[in-house]
């Protein structure tokens, strides 16, 4: 494992590596309820699409961890899912078996671009103050998440968001809110204390604390508002279910209706979101990881992004949406991981997970809340990087972190970054005489702006 992967060289140890996997797996585990649960109003078998969500995962994480050696998980991605089974199969009337296949031509369109250096050269050319303003965002992204998954911060009509009622939903949200307080001054105090695996001890704690509190009747699950039993039960997995997604991709019988230009279009949504919240994830977590140079480069980003692209054709032959690098990486980083060993971790346990989904898939969101607040607060730290008194370059960082958590995104937060970025320096520069007081706009910038441009004019 050391001549592998380099723990004395990345200043980390076999343990915190365990440890940082284990976390990463924890904070991610809500994936093998949610993707189901969504895919599954496509018509598609939710039990398949449990066994095909850990099978993807399990692959694209290993294939992060020996192709890149990056504590980095992969599973089906947020977001890209509700746009395959609610927009692709309810709202355009198309068969999930076609926006698999959609989701497997993005997967083989990634490779071909991470093999000729598109998606690295896109890396790389993005300045360094909107990639630390990526990084922030992130984390406030991750960090309001967090708010809303521990149900302190809820919908309101007057204005859009307000805070929990602890008096009218005690024995739901209420009670919940609070053991996710007490859940982020846990992982504060062993943080602060340097306990090893403080994240992963604040997860377990919390969703100790929810299961005695519903045992006392405390905490009383109401499915129909969205707060379920905290407490695991047993039931064997029916493998043979498996057999009803893989290979659906290629059933080229359920194509017969589709306009060559709606698959095109759906294609395209899949493969510019996946790219930027990709890209997006891979800035905000190795930034934080301290694994970015001076340049603001990443040494493994190619194997990275390919390790990403196979993933992508993976879970479309298994039978899962795009999947992609995951943002609760962070929290693994968070706690120590900074090599590969942490992502052979958490794909073991993927794999596991396939046997014990009952389990996992009782972890609820509001356990996870606390190490998402936490390690969003670690995130936005990058935010001091930037020069604020340097406007075109304070500006666009700042709406970069603005628009993350207001437009729900990471990818339009990038979005937002590039246009404000290219349109002010452009503008700048035209009015600054002397040449070594520009900002300098690369070529890719420019093309990139007005790509983001299209797309908020044409889709």
């Amino acid at each position: 494992m050391e001549n592998f992967f380099k723990l004395k060289e990345k200043n980390t140890t076999v343990k915190t590596e365990v440890l940082g996997g284990l976390t990463t797996f924890m904070t991610m585990a809500y994936i093998l309820a949610v993707n189901p649960s969504i895919l599954s109003n496509a018509g598609m078998d939710a039990e398949a699409v449990m066994i095909a969500t850990c099978l993807a995962s399990f692959i694209g994480t290993l294939a992060m961890a020996f192709l890149a050696n990056l504590p980095f998980a992969l599973a089906p991605g947020m977001g890209l899912n509700a746009y395959f089974a609610f927009s692709v199969c309810l709202g355009m009337g198309y068969s999930w078996r076609v926006a698999l296949f959609a989701v497997f031509v993005e997967g083989v369109i990634f490779i071909l671009l991470t093999l000729t250096n598109v998606r690295e050269a896109i890396f790389n050319g993005i300045p360094m103050c909107l990639k630390k303003g990526v990084g922030a965002g992130i984390g406030l992204f991750v960090a309001f998440i967090g708010l809303q998954d521990a149900k302190l911060v809820v919908k309101s009509d007057s204005t859009l968001v307000t805070y929990v009622s602890f008096r009218n939903t005690w024995h739901t949200a209420g009670i919940v809110a609070l053991v996710a307080l007490i859940g982020v001054l846990l992982i504060v105090v062993l943080e602060y204390k340097r306990v090893p695996g403080g994240i992963l001890i604040g997860i377990v704690a919390t969703w100790v604390l929810d299961m005695i509190l519903e045992t006392a009747g405390v905490y009383v699950p109401d499915p129909k508002a969205g707060f379920y039993s905290v407490i695991p039960s047993m039931h064997m997995t029916n493998f043979a279910s498996l057999g009803k997604t893989f290979g659906a991709a290629f059933d080229f019988g359920a194509f017969g209706d589709v306009k060559i230009m709606d698959f095109i279009v759906i294609m395209f949504s899949f493969l510019f979101v996946d790219i930027f919240d990709t890209i997006g994830t891979l800035i905000g977590v190795s930034d934080r990881a301290g694994m970015l140079d001076k340049e603001g480069k990443l040494p493994q980003i190619k194997p990275a992004l390919l390790a990403d692209a196979i993933a992508t054709c993976a879970g479309a032959i298994l039978g899962t949406s795009t999947t992609t690098t995951f943002v609760e990486s962070s929290a693994g980083v968070g706690a120590g991981a900074r090599t590969g060993l942490a992502s052979v971790v958490t794909g073991l346990m993927f794999l596991i997970a396939i046997f014990f989904a009952p389990i996992f898939t009782t972890i609820p969101t509001f356990a996870i809340a606390p190490a998402l607040i936490y390690v969003g607060f670690l995130m936005l730290s990058a935010i001091v990087d930037v020069d604020f008194k340097n406007l075109r370059q304070g500006v666009p960082a700042f709406l970069t972190v603005l628009c993350m958590p207001l437009m729900y995104s990471i990818s339009e937060g990038i979005a937002v970054g590039i246009i404000s970025y290219v349109v002010i320096n452009l503008i700048a520069n035209a009015m600054t005489k002397n040449k070594e007081d520009r900002e300098p706009v690369t070529p890719l910038m420019i093309v990139l702006a007005i790509i983001f441009v299209l797309k908020y004019a044409l889709l």
